[in-house]
């Protein structure tokens, strides 16, 4: 029979395997950088820097003492994180390199099969050329191996150099060595992974075994359709059989959802005592990136949190329901709203436009100090002096 758990209990359950039940004033460090990231399975990677850029954002939201010099020297010093694709660009602990062998064979015809519609008869020509200029000359980026009578375009109109450097790194040949000005640059995988992890290799049973488990630890409970979608590794129909074939180490349970329906799902057993006592959140209000793993999901947002959200980014401003680039509003074990601001650097200010507090939820003198602490929180760390509240952010 079904374990029950309720709304609330689930809602906590997720918050503490998503890194948001930790103090987030405990010092991290750059060990305690890499643990995080490592219990999180991968923190997405995006350019937009409305207030931050959203991996710094993410790592922020958990712990405000995160430093993203401490990131870097992870990725490109230390090497104990690379960049690589999960449902997006992400960043990964390095030691999981072997499993993701196996998304580069699986994405290699797919990517040859698309590719070739989108960019025409002729896209790998400079796919062998590109590998041995990198492995003669060392890293480079895309803007050092661009055709001169090439015209700018969008991704869909890469020049042919720029197609060789991005299907060598989706196919595990380059790897991300660091980044100038947030542009990639590439090197041979090899002198980018740290040999024990570049030689490893997995069996594929071993693998599919290792990306379910790996995911369902993350997520607390699922569907096996919710640990394939984690870490995109695996197919449904894999997390499926995954499922039936480890049925003796999974215990089903019963997830009340917003609306008070059941949501059969799946825990690991070894894993179910702790989950069932989870602790409680931090009660302060914390802004979370619209890439948060807490809310990558959008539909389990819906069912845990009651919580719609949408990245309105490519929504014409007319039709826009709330802006451009939206931050969702945590506290405790609740969404309560959304808050639009941006990052004025050159007048050294966060600007915040606008507050959409969820129905129910009240604008309290103690919930809008709370607002108040974390927005100058965020402020600081987005490395500008004040916040300033446009007349009518309340709405």
């Amino acid at each position: 029979m079904a374990i029950p758990l309720s709304n609330i209990q689930a809602r906590k359950i997720f918050l503490e395997r998503q890194g948001l039940s930790r103090p987030p004033q405990r010092a991290l460090g750059k060990a305690g950088l890499y643990d995080l990231i490592h219990d999180l399975g991968f923190v997405q990677v995006d350019s937009i820097a409305t207030v931050e850029r959203a991996h710094h954002q993410i790592l922020f939201s958990r712990n405000q003492t995160y430093r993203p010099e401490h990131l870097t020297a992870l990725l490109e010093k230390d090497r104990t994180l690379f960049e690589h694709w999960t449902h997006d660009a992400s960043i990964i602990p390095s030691a999981f390199f072997p499993y993701w062998k196996h998304r580069f064979v699986r994405r290699e015809a797919r990517i040859l099969e698309n590719w070739a519609k989108w960019q025409g008869e002729g896209f790998d020509q400079a796919f062998d050329e590109t590998y041995e200029k990198i492995r003669e000359r060392g890293p480079i980026m895309a803007r050092e191996v661009k055709a001169e009578d090439h015209k700018s375009g969008g991704w869909w109109n890469w020049h042919p150099s720029k197609t060789a450097l991005e299907f060598l790194w989706h196919t595990g040949k380059l790897a991300i060595a660091g980044r100038d000005n947030f542009q990639k640059v590439y090197d041979l995988s090899e002198r980018v992974i740290p040999p024990e992890h570049f030689a490893a290799e997995v069996d594929p049973d071993a693998f599919i075994d290792w990306a379910c488990r790996q995911a369902l630890t993350r997520l607390g409970f699922a569907t096996h359709g919710e640990i394939a979608a984690f870490f995109d590794l695996v197919t449904p129909q894999e997390a499926k059989a995954w499922v039936e074939d480890h049925r003796a180490e999974l215990e089903e349970v019963s997830i009340e959802t917003v609306d008070g329906k059941p949501r059969a799902s799946f825990a690991l057993a070894e894993s179910l005592p702790a989950l069932l006592n989870p602790p409680e959140p931090p009660a302060r209000i914390r802004t979370l990136s619209p890439f948060d793993p807490l809310i990558r999901d959008r539909n389990r947002t819906e069912r845990l949190f009651g919580f719609f959200y949408r990245i309105e980014i490519f929504v014409p401003e007319p039709k826009r329901e709330y802006g451009y680039y939206v931050f969702p509003l945590l506290e405790s074990d609740r969404l309560i709203g959304r808050i639009d601001m941006k990052a004025d650097r050159k007048a050294g200010l966060l600007d915040v436009k606008r507050l959409w507090l969820e129905k129910g939820v009240k604008p309290s003198a103690g919930r809008l100090e709370r607002l108040e602490a974390e927005l100058v929180r965020l402020a600081k760390f987005a490395g500008v002096e004040r916040v300033d509240l446009r007349d009518g952010w309340l709405g």
